[in-house]
C-alpha cells in the first residue's frame, strides 16, 4: 500500500500523523510514505528524522486580520494555494497513493483538495474539539473524517455523516505504557506521590511563574513535584528559584528540568498532571487513565483548549483552571484536593480512562481499509 500524508505547523498536527505511520507500518512493512509538508514547519525536520519520505509544499494560512495589510496578504495566500493545488496534483500523480490522510494545518489543505479532485480515498483527522478552519473546508471534498472529540462531530454540518470517532493515533502509541522507576531519572523517589506540571514543550510564561509564586508551599508538601519549564525559561527560572531559598534540604522536594523527551513514559509513573489541554496531550493522558488539573491557554485559534480541557471536565476526568483565575492559592489548593484524595484520583482516573481510545490506529486504519475495499466494489 502506498500512503499520502500531510499535515504541519505544530506538533499536535505531526505527532499523530507519525503515530498513525509508524502504526501502518508495523502491520505492513511493505508499505511505502510519503509526507507532504512545508518547509518552514517543524515537518521538514521531524519527519525526514523519522525516516519518512518528505516533499514540501510552498503554502500560507490566512490570516484573521481585516486591515488593507491582512487583507493583501490573504490575497497573496489564495494565490498561493490555487498554484500549491497544482503542484501538489503533481505530486498525488506522480506518488500514485492509494490513500491520502491529512492531520491539519493549512498544508493538508490544497493536498487532500487536490487528492479528492483525483478521486484518491482521503481521510482527514481533526484533533481537537474545535473543528480547524482547515478541515471544516475540506469537509465536503473528503471520503471520511475521523475526530478525536464527539462535539466535533456537528460542526461538519452536511458532511457529519462522514465523521467516524476515531480518537488520536498517540493514545494507541502510549497505551502500553506502565508505571517505572523513571522518575530516579530526576532524583525523585518513584514510590511518593508525585505531580507533573508543565506548560507545553516550550513552557508557558504563566504557568513557570505561579509555580515560582507556589514554591515555599509546594517544597512542604508530603508528595513531591516535577517542574518542567521549558527550554526557554530555564535558566531564568532556575535564577528565581534559588534566591532566598530557606532549606536546600526541602527544595530536594521539588525538582525542575527544562524539557523531557520521552514525557508519556513519565506521565505513566505521576500521580497527577498539571498541564496546557492540548489534543496530543490529552489523547496520552485518557489512554494511561492520568489524573489531570488543565490550564487551557487563551492564545490558540477559537479557544480550542478551554473546550478540549471542558470535555474532560464534564465527564469527572480532570479539573480545569482557566488562566485568568490561576494564582499560587488556586493552584495548590486544586493539587491539594486530588493529592491528598487517592479516592479522587482514582475516579479521575476510571473516569479518563473511559475517554481513551488506545486503538485509535488500528480504528483509523480499518476505516481506510472498509474505504478502499468499498471503492473496488
Amino acid at each position: 500500500m502506498k500512503i499520502l500524508v500531510t499535515g504541519g505547523g505544530t506538533g499536535g498536527h505531526i505527532y499523530p500523523a507519525l503515530a498513525l505511520m509508524n502504526r501502518m507500518k508495523e502491520l505492513d512493512e511493505k508499505a511505502e510514505f510519503l509526507y507532504v509538508g512545508t518547509h518552514r514547519g517543524l515537518e521538514s525536520t521531524i519527519v525526514p528524522d523519522q525516516g519518512y519520505m518528505f516533499e514540501p509544499l510552498k503554502v500560507e494560512g490566512f490570516k484573521r486580520d481585516i486591515s488593507f495589510k491582512g487583507i493583501a496578504y490573504n490575497l497573496n495566500t489564495v494565490k498561493l494555494f490555487l498554484s500549491s493545488v497544482f503542484k501538489a496534483k503533481k505530486i498525488v500523480k506522480r506518488f500514485d497513493p492509494d490513500v491520502v490522510i491529512g492531520t491539519g494545518g493549512y498544508v493538508s489543505a490544497p493536498v487532500c483538495y487536490a487528492a479528492s479532485k483525483l478521486n484518491v480515498p482521503t481521510l482527514i483527522h481533526e484533533q481537537n474539539s474545535v473543528v480547524g478552519l482547515t478541515n471544516k473546508f475540506l469537509a465536503r471534498y473528503v471520503s471520511t473524517i475521523a475526530i478525536c472529540f464527539e462535539e466535533a462531530r456537528e460542526q461538519f454540518g452536511s458532511s457529519k455523516d462522514k465523521v467516524v470517532y476515531t480518537g488520536n493515533p498517540r493514545a494507541q502509541e502510549v497505551a502500553g505504557l506502565v508505571k517505572t522507576d523513571i522518575l530516579k531519572n530526576y532524583d525523585l523517589d518513584p514510590d511518593k506521590p508525585t505531580v507533573l506540571i508543565f506548560g507545553g514543550s516550550r513552557g508557558a510564561f504563566k504557568i513557570n511563574e505561579t509555580v515560582l509564586d507556589s514554591r515555599d508551599d509546594l517544597i512542604n508538601k508530603p508528595y513531591q513535584t516535577l517542574f518542567i519549564t521549558g527550554k526557554h525559561h530555564y535558566t531564568s527560572i532556575m535564577e528565581k528559584w534559588g534566591n532566598d531559598l530557606v532549606s536546600e534540604e526541602k527544595s530536594g522536594n521539588v525538582k525542575i528540568v527544562p524539557y523531557i523527551n520521552h514525557l508519556p513514559e513519565v506521565f505513566a509513573s505521576v500521580s497527577l498532571v498539571v498541564s496546557r489541554s492540548g489534543a496530543t496531550t490529552l489523547a496520552e493522558l485518557t489512554s494511561l487513565g492520568i489524573p489531570s488539573i488543565l490550564i487551557p491557554s487563551p492564545n490558540v485559534t477559537e479557544d480550542h483548549q478551554t473546550k478540549n480541557a471542558k470535555s474532560l471536565a464534564d465527564k469527572g476526568a480532570a479539573l480545569m483552571l482557566k488562566e485568568l483565575d490561576l494564582t499560587a492559592d488556586s493552584l495548590v489548593e486544586k493539587i491539594d484536593l486530588l493529592m491528598n484524595d487517592n479516592h479522587k484520583r482514582d475516579e479521575m482516573s476510571r473516569a479518563s480512562r473511559q475517554l481513551g481510545k488506545p486503538n485509535a490506529s488500528d480504528l483509523i486504519i480499518d476505516t481506510i481499509l472498509t474505504e478502499l475495499k468499498s471503492k473496488l466494489v
